[in-house]
């Protein structure tokens, strides 16, 4: 016998499809052997599970003593991946054209944390590079249809939005935050 030989015939043993043996005797041991094999395996799967309880391995499980959710329960292939995308909390993986959108309605947000106007001048000017790249991609999805931003018009808008925070936080810090002084009522005691 040659080593492919041995191979082959070890590859069928772990499978369960080793050949018969040729002899009625070997034959009727082979037999006894496969039943006893299958009769054993619930057994020893049995005991791995119990086994598995008292060293704790199930305890704090997701879902334990809850009924499992129906995203779990549909025959859904990328059902991993909307997992995966759930629990490490992913985000930014929309096609271009709808990450652009989503990130123009939150520019102007972004542009008020900035206190430099070169920076909110780079940041437009990433955006609008972004949305000519996209443009020029032909990656299939949906049209990319956000529009440029014009630079100077958002820097103006950025100073007022600015000015107009400033002059509200001066203007609550002049106000006198007057307190109506604390009436005490007395109880009184039933005697």
């Amino acid at each position: 016998m040659t080593r492919d030989d041995s191979r082959q015939r070890a590859m069928r043993y772990r499978i369960g499809d080793e050949d018969p043996p040729a002899s009625e005797t070997e034959q009727s041991e082979y037999e006894a052997g496969r039943e006893r094999r299958l009769e054993a395996q619930p057994l020893w799967i049995d005991q791995q599970i119990r086994s598995a309880m008292a060293r704790g391995d199930f305890d704090n499980l997701p879902y334990a003593g809850k009924p499992l959710p129906d995203r779990l329960l549909r025959n859904d292939p990328d059902w991993w991946v909307k997992q995966l995308i759930e629990r490490e909390r992913v985000s930014g993986v929309l096609p271009p054209a709808l990450q652009l959108r989503k990130d123009d309605a939150a520019l102007d947000s972004l542009l008020d944390a900035i206190s430099s106007e070169r920076r909110v001048r780079e940041e437009i000017e990433s955006f609008n590079a972004r949305v000519i790249e996209a443009r020029r991609q032909l990656l299939g999805g949906p049209p990319v249809v956000t529009p440029l931003r014009d630079v100077e018009a958002e820097v103006t808008a950025w100073r007022e939005r600015a000015e107009h925070r400033r002059v509200a936080a001066q203007h609550h810090d002049d106000t006198p935050t007057s307190r109506s002084p604390r009436r005490r009522w007395l109880r009184r005691r039933s005697a």
